[in-house]
């Protein structure tokens, strides 16, 4: 059975240092994966090779058995994959549904021209991910950090992904904030989207994903359930500090 996402012996380097080197791992459809690992392990480089956001030195990225290694980022996105990032980064200049409508836009100026905005919509997706009518009209300078990280899923699936990375989603949240997010997860999860989460909230994450990957220094060095890869020696040693 071919993997939905597949990262292929992946290789980065940034002038002499090694942020990526030889990793390997798959994610079937419907599957969360959890990639963890300590600052700096190259978790976010990762998501940058994916996205076509870096170029890799060698090794492939395949979507669907699709070597899409090559292909730019919006190509990427185009094709089935998407990614938010620990930094939310919406338009700051315009409000929640325009931001939301980025992502509805087609590619075709000519389309864009004779279809004009779908204000329907934008309004189901960000109900889809608990904002109500009157945060469409929101400024993101005006959201909390819970709602900026809604607001970047919704982008996300605006673009009708078949695989989300979320990078960091929990950083910076409150506990309720936390919960909301990962009620939002688990309902995606339900509906059988496919997520690779980054998060050192690994109480958060635990029940999130079906496996987890671990990496220090660019290289996988566990894979497994949750609790296998938390009984690891070598993660214990890299990621725990014991």
């Amino acid at each position: 059975m071919t993997a939905l996402l597949e990262v292929d012996r992946a290789v980065k380097r940034f002038g002499g240092i090694s942020a990526v080197n030889d990793l390997s791992f798959a994610v079937e459809s419907g599957e969360s994966l959890g990639l963890i690992g300590p600052n700096g392990a190259g978790k976010t480089t990762v998501f940058s090779l994916i996205m076509g956001e870096h170029r890799l030195n060698s090794g492939a990225v395949r979507l669907s058995g699709d070597d899409i290694s090559t292909l730019p980022t919006y190509e990427r996105i185009k094709r089935g994959v998407a990614r938010t990032y620990q930094v939310p980064r919406p338009f700051a200049e315009i409000n929640v549904a325009e931001n939301i409508r980025v992502g509805l836009m087609p590619d075709s100026i000519r389309l864009m021209l004779m279809e004009g905005p779908d204000p329907q919509a934008e309004l189901e997706l960000a109900r889809s991910v608990g904002f109500e009518a009157g945060d469409l009209d929101r400024n993101p300078a005006e959201l909390s950090m819970g709602d900026l990280r809604k607001l970047e899923l919704a982008r996300t699936l605006a673009t009708s992904p078949e695989v989300i990375l979320l990078d960091e989603v929990f950083a910076g949240l409150t506990v309720g904030e936390i919960a909301q997010i990962s009620d939002l997860i688990a309902k995606k999860r339900a509906e059988g989207m496919t997520f690779v989460i980054v998060s050192h909230d690994l109480r958060s994450l635990q029940p999130l994903i079906d496996r987890a990957v671990v990496m220090t220094f660019g290289q996988v060095i566990a894979e497994g359930t949750f609790d296998e890869v938390m009984g690891d020696e070598k993660v214990r040693a890299a990621y725990l500090g014991h």
